[in-house]
């Protein structure tokens, strides 16, 4: 396909309200909106809540101090969700926080912020996952207020899962660093299957583009050629998406061993296959084997974004430090199912919110598929881990509110990259003068109700 020439867009954009992303004020955290007040952006909410840890920490010896329970505890910053930052009202504004702890523990913790920028102070603070694994949910109620909902009492709903169907705008936003020489950049692009329908409704970018295909698993690539005059502009790709919820399903394979094969970073070893066979012992069906894998990586692992090495879906760091993100958790399993002849692949994309209708979407979410009895069983082994009351949904379904952007591992597309096949593809593979860099990237979306 030929390259297309810069701007270009599709159709009109589509203006997405940014909302809270999953967390949010109970009534009382409202004023009169008619109040007089400075304007307040989520900048000015982000610098309030850095200057506060960064004073606590100072006056804590080091570390920012917090109770929870019977201990106190010592945490330093990791990141501050800037997807979740939220103005409540006039003087009221919200924001997450991971920090983590002496014992390597993330806490996810939520901060209720009064005031005027440069002059904030925290109302109200506390503590809602540990490694991934939520106390409460957040429940709209009638008022427009929301609450808080111990975890145990929340539906699947107010837990991440919509089931049925699903239908939304997706909004994929690069934004590119300063840039002193000629860069190429590859963005995933979603496509049709059984389970979501996908229409591109704009494409607007700078530099020349044109599409790629990725032979091995299917998948198309936005292909863009920048140079220094792109610097600091955006990519903004729209896409209207109908999702039905992922169950087991049936496929002919002609090739079974295309899903055994091993990848840079999912590789066949004898560590692997020993943990295996040992997880697997006395089990006859495939079936039954992979759920006793699937168990297996849910009690061995933590989910922790925190310190190096997790993230790139690297199943023998899986193995060793047992932490990591999504990518890790099913690269392991990946790698162990493959090893006693169970096929596996992956796939990533988004997880849309199930809790409200618009905002922010915290990064990617992968998940994986085994192949048994001529069927397909899709799992997400990383979510059973966070939300326990659902460790029996996700061996079987994927729920409706997610989008697939790309499939498989060890991308081979042309152009390549310098650094060789792309390892998975949600976030851009962004090349300038041949060394990689990592620009901004924002998803939100906006659901299509009664649609």
């Amino acid at each position: 396909m030929p390259f297309m020439n810069r701007p270009m867009a599709l159709s009109a954009v589509f203006i997405f309200c940014f909302a809270l992303s999953g967390c949010h004020s109970s009534p009382d955290e409202r004023q009169n909106a008619s109040d007089t007040v400075p304007a307040v952006v989520t900048e000015d909410i982000q610098a309030g809540i850095e200057q506060y840890i960064e004073d606590q920490i100072k006056a804590g010896g080091g570390y920012f101090t917090l109770d929870h329970g019977d201990r106190q505890l010592r945490l330093k910053l990791v990141r501050v969700h800037t997807e979740y930052l939220a103005n409540l009202g006039p003087r009221r504004h919200f924001a997450c926080v991971d920090l983590v702890d002496v014992g390597s523990d993330v806490y996810d913790v939520d901060f209720f912020l009064a005031g005027d920028p440069g002059a904030m102070t925290i109302t109200e603070t506390t503590v809602h996952k540990i490694n991934g694994q939520p106390y409460y949910a957040w429940e709209q109620k009638k008022d427009g207020g929301w609450h808080r909902i111990p975890a145990e009492d929340a539906s699947q709903e107010l837990l991440g899962v919509i089931r049925e169907r699903d239908q939304f705008e997706f909004l994929y936003k690069a934004t590119l660093p300063e840039m002193a020489d000629s860069a190429r950049m590859w963005i995933p692009l979603p496509a049709s299957d059984t389970f979501q329908t996908v229409e591109v409704e704009s494409i607007k970018t700078p530099g020349r583009w044109k599409i790629l295909h990725e032979p091995e698993h299917g998948n198309s690539v936005l292909f863009l050629m920048l140079g220094p005059e792109d610097s600091g502009k955006t990519v903004e790709l729209h896409f209207q998406v109908q999702r039905l919820e992922k169950t087991i399903y049936a496929e002919e394979l002609s090739d079974p061993g295309r899903y055994l094969k091993p990848e840079r970073l999912v590789p066949a070893n004898e560590n692997f296959r020993s943990i295996a066979v040992e997880v697997i012992e006395g089990k006859q069906s495939d079936i039954v084997r992979a759920r006793a894998l699937y168990d297996h990586v849910i009690d061995e692992m933590r989910y922790m974004k925190h310190g190096t090495g997790w993230g790139k879906g690297d199943a023998v760091y899986a193995c060793d430090v047992r932490t990591g993100n999504c990518t890790d958790y099913h690269s392991y399993f990946i790698a162990l199912a493959r090893s006693v002849g169970i096929p596996a692949r992956f796939a990533i994309g988004a997880a849309i919110p199930s809790e409200r209708n618009d905002g922010g979407i915290d990064g990617y979410h992968c998940w994986a598929e085994f192949y048994a009895d001529g069927q397909w069983w899709p799992v997400d082994i990383s979510e059973a881990d966070k939300y326990t009351s659902l460790s029996t949904y996700y061996f079987g379904h994927h729920p409706a509110n997610r989008l697939e952007l790309s499939r498989g591992r060890d991308l081979v597309v042309d152009p390549l990259p310098v650094s060789g096949p792309i390892n998975f593809l949600a976030y851009p593979v962004l090349e300038i003068g041949g060394e990689p860099v990592k620009p901004k990237v924002e998803f939100s979306f906006k659901r299509k109700l009664n649609g």
